[in-house]
């Protein structure tokens, strides 16, 4: 029996288990995993590598219009390009709604731009801003019917829903069979703050991170466990950045509500003092939530090794460091003119090798669960984020041993700038294969545009528990999708 790649001698890695063995791949998915296994088309020396599956990237921003009405610098072609030269095979990005959009001709419109450009697999979130559009509930059921099983609200910025709708739209989701996905801070507070720092003439980049006080995270984190509490929804937090709203997530698994959670990067590995800059250069770090303090990185480790917070995604928002992006309001922006996200897409997965794996971190099973097989799991994506017989063989070898330092601008997105710029990482993904198909060689990308195929969501793992507080019990009584 032949096959179309054999990869030799590698160390295989999965969430659960390593060993040392061949993979066979046919006609785009892993065939065989073990010795003496037949010839390839294809032959890998993988000797001294390790495999791993390839990552996949659940929370990322791409050829998307912002809030502030700014698109953001990636389109689908170079988001993915870079997302692939950075080991990630598979993103779920945003089809985003604005005030007035129907949700049908929003995802349309987005599936359309990433069929011809994405050159990794993806899938779409559906952000929701104004429910009181026609055929709203209509549209929604539909959607996620067809395989679009995951929500974005948000709790703060102009987009921000009310607590009546995030209820209407957690309702709807728990009839229909989608996760919602919440970017939780309390608008109030920040408002307030940020109206106090730009009367008293406090309006540099760092200032930014002070306008988002972390009692904002705490507050709406704890409340929408609350609403998934009583619902009975389940919920994927995004971007926990304080100690604080890590215990919130752990008290409420602990009490049994269907939350999940998620951090990132630039939480685990930055602090607010990377805004500290000369000029405006410290915009270039602007996100939000702002990066904390050492000992919220500390914790959120913690809680990524006792499962607390299940997976680490990029919140790629790439904005370009000139008037097309973060300086479009001119040279002298106050930091709330001035658009939060940076690029990820690429530096995500060896960021977390190099920590996780090179400097004896939680190791690389705990790697290949937070950054492939959770997501794939709590997401519902099929035949991903495993190295298995029948998955679909995305797969990445790393090399161990290689040393990179950032540079100013090597990325492969659009944004023009690297904000890891001088960081050193150990580790280093050599060869990724997206369905069995050589997309990245060394420092050669092979895909072509439209190459990427959208990922069916048939079904999610994250479900109702079926316990709803009695007082919503009745209400579901009489309602279905």
């Amino acid at each position: 029996m032949s096959y179309d790649l054999v990869i030799r001698g590698g160390r295989i890695v999965t969430s659960t288990d390593e060993m040392q063995a061949d993979l066979a791949v046919r006609d785009g998915r892993i065939a065989d995993i073990g010795d003496d296994i037949a010839a390839g088309e294809v032959e890998v020396d993988a000797s001294g590598k390790l495999l791993m599956p390839g990552g996949i990237d659940p929370h990322c921003h791409i050829e998307q219009m912002s809030g502030m009405g700014l698109m953001n610098a990636d389109t689908f072609e170079t988001a993915t390009r870079s997302a692939a030269m950075g080991g990630t095979t598979s993103v779920i990005s945003f089809a985003a709604q604005h005030r007035g959009q129907p949700l049908r001709a929003v995802v349309d419109d987005y599936l359309s731009r990433a069929r011809r450009g994405a050159m990794v697999d993806y899938a779409l979130h559906l952000m929701l801003t104004d429910p009181s559009v026609p055929g709203f509930a209509d549209d929604l059921a539909a959607l996620v019917a067809e395989g679009h099983r995951s929500i974005k609200i948000f709790t703060t910025y102009n987009i921000a829903l009310g607590d009546f709708d995030i209820l209407q739209i957690m309702e709807l989701a728990r009839a229909c069979g989608a996760l919602v996905c919440v970017h939780a801070e309390n608008d109030g507070l920040i408002r307030w703050t940020k109206r106090a720092l730009l009367d008293a003439g406090l309006t540099r980049p760092e200032h930014h991170a002070l306008s988002h006080p972390r009692l904002a995270e705490i507050d709406a984190v704890s409340r929408i466990c609350r609403f998934a509490e009583y619902l009975d929804q389940p919920v994927m937090l995004f971007h926990i950045s304080t100690r604080e709203a890590a215990l919130e997530v752990r008290a409420a698994r602990t009490r049994g509500v269907p939350v999940w959670a998620e951090t990132c990067p630039h939480y685990l590995l930055m602090t607010a003092e990377i805004l500290q800059r000369d000029g405006l250069d410290g915009a270039k770090w602007m996100c939000s939530p702002p990066q904390r303090n050492a000992d919220d990185q500390r914790a959120l480790w913690r809680a990524l090794d006792r499962g607390d917070l299940q997976l680490v995604s990029s919140d790629h928002a790439p904005y370009r460091f000139d008037e097309t992006g973060k300086l479009s309001a001119g040279p002298d922006a106050r930091f709330d003119q001035i658009a939060n996200g940076l690029p990820g897409l690429q530096t995500r997965l060896p960021l977390l090798f190099d920590a996780m794996v090179s400097r004896g971190g939680l190791g690389a099973r705990k790697f290949v669960e937070l950054t492939a097989t959770a997501p794939a799991q709590v997401y519902g994506l099929p035949r991903k984020g495993h190295l298995a017989p029948g998955m679909d063989a995305d797969i990445v070898l790393w090399d161990p041993d290689r040393k990179l330092t950032y540079g100013e601008d090597d990325l492969h997105d659009n944004a023009g700038y690297n904000p890891w710029a001088g960081h050193t990482v150990t580790g280093w993904p050599q060869a990724v294969w997206l369905r069995g198909e050589l997309l990245v060689d060394g420092e050669d990308f092979r895909g072509s545009p439209g190459q990427g195929q959208w990922i069916d969501r048939p079904d999610l793992a994250t479900r109702p528990l079926g316990v709803p507080a009695p007082e919503a019990a009745a209400v579901y009584e009489s309602r279905s999708c």
